[in-house]
């Protein structure tokens, strides 16, 4: 389940503002707060069920969109890519390329 939660919560800081209103809301305040469905569902004076079928759909678009556009998948290879090139640096001797391989790591990190 944590797992899971990690994955939406990645998916969703991705692609939030293309679900719709409830859909963002519910799952923002489930994955996000943490609340449970009955505390959203009484906040929203809505069945539990309705939050639950908002939440599932809402999911499964995050999942969609990921599948389409591949934005998180490409922000995990540019931190892998940022984490061997900070080993590189380390094993690199005091130098004009050391600082300025550094400079570009700082600007690579910077994109997200």
């Amino acid at each position: 389940m944590l797992e899971k939660t990690n994955q939406v919560n990645l998916l969703f800081d991705f692609y939030a503002s293309l679900l719709k209103g409830k859909q963002r809301e519910y799952l923002e305040l489930y994955y996000l707060d943490d609340l449970s469905l009955g505390e959203i569902a009484e906040m929203h004076e809505v069945s539990r069920q309705a939050v639950y079928d908002h939440i599932k759909r809402a999911e499964k678009q995050l999942f969609e969109y990921e599948e389409k556009l591949l934005l998180a998948a490409k922000h995990e290879q540019r931190l892998a890519i940022l984490k061997r090139m900070e080993h590189v640096v380390q094993g690199l001797g005091e130098s004009a390329a050391r600082e300025e391989l550094k400079a570009l790591l700082r600007q690579l990190s910077e994109m997200d």
